[in-house]
Order: C-alpha cells, then structure tokens, then sequence
C-alpha cells in the first residue's frame, strides 16, 4: 500500500433542510392551523481514530469529504430527517490545519477519538413556530443553514515511543527487525527505507526482544519504536524530503541514535552525532533535547569494533555511554532494549 502522511481535503457538512409552509387540510375544520415542519440538521464531518490505518492514502483519493443534508420539513407537522454524520477514519496520529492559516484545528492523537471537523447546519423552523394571537395562519417559514465547510491539510505523524535515528545505511531496519516483528526492507544501499515502520517490541523480564519470546512468557513491558528514512546534512531545510522525516519522531518520548562507520567518505561516528543534533535542534530545539541513546551497529565487523575503543573515549568525555550492537548476531541487543525500556518508563 502507497504511503502517505500529507495531503489536503475540503470537509463540507451538510446543509439543514428548509423548514415548511403547510397547512392543516381535514375534513370538517375549516381554516386549519399552520402544520408545516421543521427542517431536519445537516450531518457532520467526523474525523475516528482507527488502529488499523497506517496511511492517509484513502482520504487522499477523495478531495471532498461531503456529509448528507437535512431533509426539509413537511405538511402534517413532520419533522424532515437529519443528514447522517460521515465519519472518517483516519489513522491514529493525524492532524488537521488550516490550509490557510496553517492554525492546528484537531489532533487524533488516540484509538477512536471521534473529532467533530465540521458541523451540519441547523434545519429551518416550519411555520407552526411562527403562529401568534395576530396571525394565526403564517405564511413563512426559515430556510436550512448551510454547514460549515474549511479546507484541510492533514499531517500523519506516527506515534511511537522511541525514535530511530542515524544517517542512511547505518543498520536501523535491520535493527528494529531484530528487535520487533516490524519488517522494513533491507539492503546495503543508502536510503532502503522511504516511508516509516512502527515496531512494538515486547520484552520478556529476562529482556528477550519480541521476536524470540515463547508463547506463555511473561511479558516485562513493551515500547514501540519508529524507524525513520535516512538522515543527511541539510534535512531540517528540506534536504533528502528531511522535514517530512523529522515530523515523524515529533511525538516520541526518547530517541535511539545510530552510528556506525562510513568508508565511502571517511565521516567520523562524533561527527555523525553532532551533526544529527544539529539537524534536530534546526528543526525544533525541544525535540534536541529530548532523553537519548547512542550506539555504534555492526558489531560484527572488527573495524566497527575497533572504531568503537576510541569513539567510546571520545563521548565518555561527554558523558554519553556509546553503547556497541550488532543486529545481526545479537551482541549488545538486550542491553539496548533494558536501556531504552528504562528511558521511556522514566520519561
């Protein structure tokens, strides 16, 4: 399925329908009253938060997000029906704006959060409303108001516990495979990854990842992790659709980042890491500062391991512990996922 996090809509309520001019026409009373209807309310544009939706793609197909109009009123005092609601669901993490003032409207931040977006327009009141002492047969009635109806930009930002993050091809989805039943593509190019993956890893008290744990273990906890594309210097301005990736992580609660040794160009892991922050700091400076774990993949290769006795010196000054994995052969693993357990279940 065709992922996407971004797209504009036009939400229209429906109209309510017009009230009713009628009057009573029965055998043996002459001049009947008024008898005419109201007009029934317009339905409502509601937006559902549904777990099983990843991506906006089927609210992108379709530009105009219509409600049903009220019914308008009737002769013998009937009541004309409202419009049904049209609900949408939307997967959970989607936000709405202004598309022209950009102003945040809504935010389905949760499993069946039902926002209302745009509301249906009162029916009209029929004639029976408007008898009086001075005119006890009123010729008028009020029209339906028309519902409300706004242009939309709709932003999907996942929702996750911890962020992943590191330049491309430094091991994150081979990671969060490791780690999760999450299955991103992997392959030793830059920028395998293209759209994000959610994986839920579930940890057993002995810190067995979720891809290991047997069938009536007991389950110590669980955290889920977003793995992000690629980043490269530049992404807070755009560079690499950056800003598109970035918003991904906006929501998490800590942040995993990933390093690891790139022979093409000889870029240093310290390096690697402050310019990562840089590039979170541009992009929103609270995001910065948010708790973080380091540590350097590809464990099983000897360079990255001897890399790896210098670079630990190098952030020990900072006071960061650079911790050391290899996904494909487990080192490391279950003390990265006690450590970011912890970091989240503190946060």
């Amino acid at each position: 399925m065709k992922f996407i996090d971004s797209c504009e809509v036009t939400a229209a309520a429906g109209d309510g329908g017009n009230g009713c001019v009628a009057f009573r026409r029965e055998r043996y009373i002459p001049h009947g009253g008024p008898a005419g209807g109201d007009g029934g309310k317009g339905g409502d544009v509601v937006f559902a938060g549904d777990s099983g939706k990843t991506t906006l793609l089927d609210v992108s197909l379709t530009r105009r997000l219509a409600a049903e109009p009220g019914e308008p009123g009737r002769g013998k005092d009937q009541y004309g029906k409202g419009g049904e609601d049209l609900v949408v669901h939307v997967p959970v993490g989607t936000q709405g704006f202004d598309a022209e003032t950009s102003a945040l409207l809504f935010d389905v931040d949760a499993v069946d959060k039902r926002v209302v977006v745009a509301r249906g327009g009162r029916g009209g009141r029929g004639n029976i409303h408007f008898a009086s002492s001075f005119d006890r047969a009123p010729r008028r009635a009020e029209p339906g108001q028309p519902g409300q109806e706004l242009r939309l930009r709709l932003e999907l930002k996942v929702m996750a516990d911890v962020g992943l993050l590191g330049f491309p091809n430094v091991g994150k989805s081979t990671f969060i495979r490791a780690i999760s039943r999450a299955r991103p593509k992997v392959a030793d190019y830059p920028f395998t990854t293209l759209v994000p993956h959610l994986g839920v890893v579930a940890i057993d008290t002995d810190g067995t990842p979720a891809t290991s744990v047997r069938r009536g273990q007991h389950i110590g906890g669980s955290f889920v992790v977003a793995d992000i594309p690629g980043l490269i210097p530049g992404a807070a301005s755009g560079a690499g659709l950056g800003i598109r990736f970035l918003k991904h992580v906006e929501r998490t609660r800590a942040l995993l980042h990933l390093l690891t040794l790139d022979p093409g160009d000889g870029r240093d892991v310290v390096a690697d890491y402050d310019a990562l922050n840089a590039e979170l700091r541009a992009f929103d400076p609270e995001l910065a500062a948010r708790p973080q774990v380091v540590a350097m993949s590809k464990a099983d290769l000897p360079e990255v391991r001897e890399a790896w006795q210098k670079a630990r010196k190098k952030f020990a000054r900072r006071k960061i512990d650079l911790k050391l994995v290899s996904a494909a052969t487990g080192e490391g693993v279950r003390d990265l996922v006690f450590a970011l357990h912890a970091l989240v279940k503190g946060t």
